[in-house]
């Protein structure tokens, strides 16, 4: 039997503003190591043993590329994070609208069955923290055991705290004698502080940790008798769906009329055939920044330092700089983030109010919780320098091979300085080649395109000038991506 990874890619990471963005998520950001979270994600499962391998314990088991389900937005981001490490996946599902987890397994369960009626799928939250792998591959072997027969697992976190933050699921009679997995009486919701310590003592209850192994074809039937509703929108959303490049688009109506719900919600707590696999795996779902700090190392003062920062009687802090030098003097307990537009500070017990920030910006129509200043692109990435009355300057970087979309712009003019690399401009009929710095100039209404044609990524300078300034004064009249 094969075990397919399915990596859900979804969300926009609020708690952890200002560094996780809507456009630029925490998944896709490089919090605990020089890698992203998806790509620590697709590591730490690409190197589960297998047949392959002479792995007794997965003797029956053959792991199989990553398919990953992600929003539209981000869908060149995660081809080219996967691409980085060598991972090419099986296909990349694009949801039009985000409908929660059960919908999410269910599309990703549709499409694996169209290739593999016996697939067994390990569904995978992009943005966890696993530190003993070799516990988590363990854990993944006794549980596609059980799923192999039927049973829907879910891998049950062993506790080492009471916490207030995640769900727990109950546990309750073993599947068989001597067998690690048990059957699951219940989940329960987050609890106040004296039921978590109670959960504690008891024993037999474990953090949920969102991570499942089960039949595509098992999920689907308990998801037809809970959920027919979505069960009907998915099947309508894979089978409509169309290619996209190296991308698969689910319809957009049909997935858009998924009713919303978790996993959980949907079929986990109504099936009786949920089983739980206590894991003891270094587990964090890094919700906030002070699980982020707790997931670190630190120095010995307590602090976790990211960046060019500067400490003076400091301990058991969080101080992250992602451009500039942060100086901190005389505090403790404290969480301090910088990016090139804004700066959290707050104490450790107080980082879940973060999401209040980012409704307070959504409200005043800001764009902090929405982008960063670089903003990433198929072909590269740009960047604002400055922005005044009538005037806005970039800096752009296009990758070797890259060309943006021809295209027009009804309100402004660019000028494109080069400082290295190579450009080939089209302006209107004419194509020009400019290198180290030299110039052109792009006027009003003009159709023009630009592109990297040597191995060396192309850096420049523009200045627009005009009345309006806005990324939606682009008419695009051809793209290689596909974007409209």
């Amino acid at each position: 039997m094969n075990i397919y990874p399915v990596i859900l890619s979804g969300g926009s990471g609020t708690r952890l503003w200002p560094l996780s963005r809507v456009v630029l998520p925490k998944q896709l950001l490089p919090l605990v190591t020089d890698k992203s979270m998806l790509q620590e994600t697709a590591l730490r499962v690409s190197s589960l043993p297998n047949r392959r391998a002479g792995d007794s314990a997965l003797a029956e088991f053959d792991l199989m590329p990553p398919l990953v389900v992600c929003g539209n937005e981000h869908r060149f981001m995660v081809a080219e994070q996967l691409r980085e490490i060598g991972l090419p996946p099986l296909g990349i599902l694009l949801e039009p609208v985000g409908r929660n987890t059960a919908p999410a397994v269910a599309v990703a369960a549709q499409y694996l069955l169209a290739i593999d009626p016996q697939a067994l799928m390990l569904v995978l939250p992009a943005d966890h923290v696993i530190t003993d792998v070799a516990a988590f591959h363990q854990a993944i072997a006794e549980a596609a055991l059980l799923a192999a027969e039927g049973a829907l697992a879910t891998f049950g976190i062993v506790p080492t705290a009471p916490e207030t933050g995640y769900g727990y699921i109950r546990s309750g009679a073993p599947v068989s004698p001597g067998a690690l997995g048990c059957k699951v009486e219940r989940f329960v919701e987050k609890p106040d502080l004296a039921t978590a310590q109670t959960f504690l003592a008891a024993g037999n209850y474990f953090w949920n940790s969102g991570m499942f192994l089960f039949r595509a074809e098992r999920y689907l039937s308990e998801l037809g008798q809970f959920q027919p509703a979505m069960l009907a929108a998915s099947e309508a959303a894979v089978r409509d769906g169309y290619r996209d490049l190296d991308f698969c688009r689910l319809e957009e109506k049909a997935f858009a009329a998924c009713p919303s719900d978790s996993i959980d919600y949907a079929v986990m707590e109504h099936t009786a055939h949920a089983v739980v696999l206590p894991a003891a795996i270094g587990w964090s779902d890094v919700g906030s920044w002070s699980a982020l700090w707790e997931v670190q190392p630190a120095d010995g003062n307590g602090n976790v330092v990211r960046g060019d920062v500067y400490l003076d009687g400091v301990s058991n802090c969080m101080v992250r700089a992602e451009r500039r030098m942060v100086a901190v003097l005389g505090v403790q307990d404290l969480i301090v983030v910088e990016t090139d537009d804004a700066v959290l500070v707050a104490h450790k017990d107080q980082v879940q109010r973060v999401k209040q920030v980012v409704d307070h910006l959504k409200q005043a129509g800001r764009s902090e919780h929405v982008q960063h200043r670089k903003v990433y692109r198929p072909w590269g990435s740009y960047e604002g320098i400055d922005i005044g009355e009538r005037f806005q300057v970039k800096r752009i970087i296009v990758n070797p091979g890259g060309k943006l979309s021809l295209q027009m712009h009804h309100h402004r003019a660019e000028h494109w300085v080069v400082v290295s690399g190579t450009a080939s401009v089209t302006c209107g009929e004419k194509v020009t080649l400019l290198t180290e710095n030299e110039s052109t100039y792009i006027p009003i209404g003009m159709t023009h395109r630009l592109e990297n044609p040597g191995k060396l990524p192309l850096h420049l300078i523009e200045v627009q000038s005009g009345s309006y300034l806005g990324e939606d004064d682009i008419v695009r009249l051809e793209d290689v991506y596909q974007r409209v």
